[in-house]
């Protein structure tokens, strides 16, 4: 069982890593299969309504996601910390604590999503039927927020224990659910009435409840992290407080990308909407080269945080140079693909040859940043693990408002498309190599006496 809590402060480390990402290649697929699964069947209704009333909801839930994943991260961490140097008790707590925190804040957003959803969605621009249909969605799916949150926790602090088998299981099996009754509430099948759009959100809420309820028994039974007993107010409020020092950066580092990524789709309306077109299509197809890296990263966090609360840092900057090195050559890989073949990979998915030349030209250029883009995030992970949650918003803050947003605006003012390419592989390589050079400086001064009064 003591092996089992810090199961990443021993054995070989490439090894281990390898073994855990690959048993996490399920669990990525089903974070994406979600969104996929409902926009498909949703699609299948008539008319435009669901569909359009669908992206409303989209920007809403990402940034409630965001704030889920920021206090996960700070569970997550302070978790394997202390896993890492064999605290138990401090573990458990934590996790307790974690857990009512997630509780209690689902519970507010949900209060505070359903009372103000309708003039919110109008400040979005939905009206009429669409607007009608949005509310529907979102009161329900506001109404499942802690079954979200929670499986969104249990989920990351299994991989946090090592679990990643169950991890990745209990996602997947989540993502048949929602898959199987999708059509079953959204179309209705002989005693089940027809829902609509709202058979999508009661569809996700049960399939999440199954997946919560696998991960916070396996904590309780397995794990021994999650106790139902009464915990001093001031070690709970200590506890949330620490917490809530990696989920403040964490919630702001995470709200960079989607704040950029609209940035940078306003940028690109204005070179027209075939390039809008092209430029979304070629960023779907970008996420099959990321699975496989997006894997691995799901462990660093608590490998990191393991391997610093047991002050094993030699496995640290081991870590560092295996997973970085990882991340360049299997994405430099995709590069040479997607350079090789852009052609007849985009014309399986459009047959307007406009867009697919676009599409073809995108992909040659910011395939080669890929890597970069990967052992960014990457450093954020180190960062974040080693109990400096704020050095990793800052750097998500440098890569978007600080080079791909600037860089992109100069491409703009070219009036060049090719350039809004090359401004994004410039952002994705130099920020990648600032990322490396400072996370490697960090890694390799871990253990001295200024980092052991850290």
């Amino acid at each position: 069982m003591e092996k089992k809590k810090a199961y990443y402060t021993s054995g070989p480390i490439r090894r281990g890593m390898c073994r855990t990402a690959l048993a996490m290649i399920p669990a990525t697929l089903a974070l994406c299969g979600y969104n996929l699964a409902d926009t498909y069947f949703v699609g299948k209704l008539p008319g435009v309504y669901p569909l359009a009333a669908m992206g409303f909801t989209l920007p809403v839930v990402m940034l409630i996601g965001c704030v889920f994943r920021g206090v996960t991260v700070g569970i997550m961490t302070t978790c394997a910390q202390a896993l890492g140097a064999q605290k138990q008790q401090r573990a458990a707590r934590l996790v307790s604590s974690g857990v009512l925190l997630m509780l209690l804040l689902s519970i507010l957003l949900a209060i505070l999503g359903m009372a103000f959803s309708k003039p919110l969605f109008r400040l979005f621009g939905a009206t009429g039927e669409t607007l009608r249909l949005v509310e529907i969605y979102m009161n329900i799916w506001f109404f499942g927020c802690a079954t979200s949150s929670l499986c969104m926790a249990g989920n990351d602090l299994l991989i946090a224990c090592g679990d990643s088998r169950l991890a990745s299981f209990s996602m997947m099996l989540g993502l048949g659910v929602n898959v199987l009754l999708d059509p079953l509430f959204i179309f209705g099948w002989r005693i089940i009435p027809a829902m609509g759009i709202a058979g999508a959100a009661a569809a996700t809420i049960i399939s999440q409840c199954i997946g919560m309820t696998i991960c916070m028994c396996v904590l309780h039974f397995r794990h021994k992290l999650l106790v139902f007993e009464k915990i001093p107010g001031d070690i709970l409020f200590k506890a949330w407080r620490l917490m809530l020092t990696y989920a403040g950066p964490s919630v702001l580092g995470m709200l960079m990308m989607p704040l950029g990524m609209s940035i940078l789709t306003r940028i690109t309306a204005e070179f027209g909407d075939v390039a809008i077109a092209a430029v979304a299509a070629a960023g779907r197809l970008e996420m099959a080269s990321f699975v496989v890296p997006m894997s691995l990263g799901m462990t660093l966090m608590p490998f990191v945080g393991q391997n610093y609360g047991a002050k094993q840092y030699d496995r640290i900057c081991e870590g560092r140079r295996f997973s970085m090195r990882f991340a360049l050559v299997f994405l430099t890989g995709s590069a040479v693909i997607y350079t090789l073949f852009a052609d007849p990979i985009v014309a399986l998915f459009k047959d307007d040859a406009e867009i697919c030349r676009i599409m073809a030209q995108c992909l040659r250029i910011t395939s080669w940043g890929f890597a970069g883009v990967e052992i960014h995030r990457f450093a954020g992970f180190f960062y974040t693990g080693c109990g400096k949650p704020a050095a990793s918003a800052w750097l998500n803050a440098m890569r978007i408002m600080g080079m791909l947003i600037p860089f992109s605006l100069i491409a703009l003012w070219m009036d060049s498309l090719t350039g809004l390419f090359i401004a994004r592989l410039a952002a994705d390589v130099l920020s990648a190599v600032i990322g490396y050079s400072l996370v490697r400086r960090m890694t390799n001064r871990l253990g001295m006496p200024e980092q052991k009064s850290a």
